[in-house]
């Protein structure tokens, strides 16, 4: 059986450092925020280049604060793209805003940023581009429409930990770059968590007390705060997970060199990098009209797949706009009938990656690759 992921192999070859981390914040007693979470928000900056970061509870979380500390509320716009997590779209509406959707670039399935501007109006208040699967989005033209019509640029980076756009760290580049830290990402904590870098003091500081009930002394509340302090656990455990990361992401993109070189004569549409990018694959998918039926022979095979992700935001019933009906946005839905992601994480072999390659071949021999 080869896995779509392999957390327990990771930690094996770590278990040491972060038992020995466990042990401090228990022989320590801070168990939220405190020293561990403070020495990781320093770490974490300084790696992706911004002054400051602030840790929170989860990604979503840090979507959500990093909107609100932009001012975005109420009769605001905020443009994004459907073809992402839910959560994306899910903090916009926590702040009473108003998603709008513009289609994906189906070469990289970022933001395709030429759309953009033809979207903002007087109530365009701000835009999160999706660094999706580690591939950076085209940030250069988004930051100068941005700059032009005075908007704020919150990149949603929770899958992206390491990628640089034109040798700058992704999440640097905007005002605010949102982390994830689910257990499952290039950098993930053992539980939740989530970061929010900039390198506005003043941003800073207001995320500081949204996070923690708008309290800059215990029981003296300045603001409507929440509760989205990160844990001293998950603070502790990513500090060791971070001296890793570089190495992680490297092993990644050797593994997706091996997928391409082993699948660039089959009938798939491949994972491109752009060469504005140096991705860091947190997915690998590929792209065919036989999804399901491919996803369900791989499984016989023994090969475990993922679907990231079989429905776009704004079909969502949770989620629906009439002014955004089936075939509005047509890039992002054909993604989502096409893409498989393929088992890939840092300690994936490369005997693994030559079984799902000649799988992949038995299927489809012939045919056409996807659009």
């Amino acid at each position: 059986m080869i896995p779509f992921v392999d957390l327990q192999t990771q930690y094996r070859s770590i278990r040491d450092d972060i038992r020995a981390a466990v042990d401090r914040v228990l022989d320590g007693g801070a168990y939220v925020l405190g020293p561990e979470v403070a020495a990781f928000e320093h770490e974490f900056a300084a790696y992706v280049e911004t002054s400051f970061a602030v840790g929170v509870n989860s990604g979503t979380s840090a979507l959500h604060l990093a909107l609100l500390a932009a001012g975005v509320g109420p009769g605001d716009e905020v443009v994004t793209v459907p073809f992402t997590f839910v959560a994306t779209v899910a903090a916009i509406r926590y702040t009473g805003a108003r998603p709008v959707f513009v289609d994906i670039d189906p070469c990289t399935l970022t933001m395709d940023v030429t759309r953009v501007e033809s979207v903002v109006t007087a109530r365009t208040k701000a835009v999160i581009p999706v660094h999706l699967y580690g591939q950076p989005a085209d940030m250069d033209p988004l930051m100068a429409l941005a700059r032009r019509r005075n908007l704020v640029v919150i990149e949603d980076a929770a899958q992206a930990h390491g990628a640089r756009y034109k040798g700058r760290p992704v999440g640097s580049l905007g005002d605010f770059g949102c982390f994830s830290f689910y257990p499952g990402k290039n950098l993930g904590a053992y539980g939740e968590g989530g970061m929010i870098v900039t390198s506005d003091p003043e941003a800073a500081e207001r995320l500081r007390l949204l996070r923690d009930w708008g309290a800059k002394e215990k029981y003296h509340h300045d603001m409507l705060g929440y509760n989205y302090r990160m844990e001293g656990l998950q603070g502790a455990i990513l500090r060791v997970k971070l001296r890793h990361l570089d190495e992680w992401n490297a092993r990644r993109r050797a593994a997706a060199g091996l997928y391409t070189l082993g699948l660039k004569n089959q009938p798939y549409g491949l994972p491109r990098t752009m060469s504005y990018a140096e991705p860091v694959f947190h997915i690998y998918a590929i792209r065919t009209n036989e999804r399901d039926r491919l996803r369900q022979y791989l499984q016989a095979e023994g090969i475990h797949t993922g679907i990231h992700y079989p429905v776009p935001v704004h079909l969502q019933p949770g989620y629906a706009d009439p002014a955004y009906p089936a075939g509005s946005v047509p890039h992002a839905e054909a993604a989502a009938r096409q893409v498989l992601s393929l088992p890939l994480y840092p300690e994936i072999t490369s005997g693994h990656i030559d079984t799902v390659a000649d799988a992949l071949a038995r299927f489809a021999p012939t045919g056409e690759m996807a659009a």
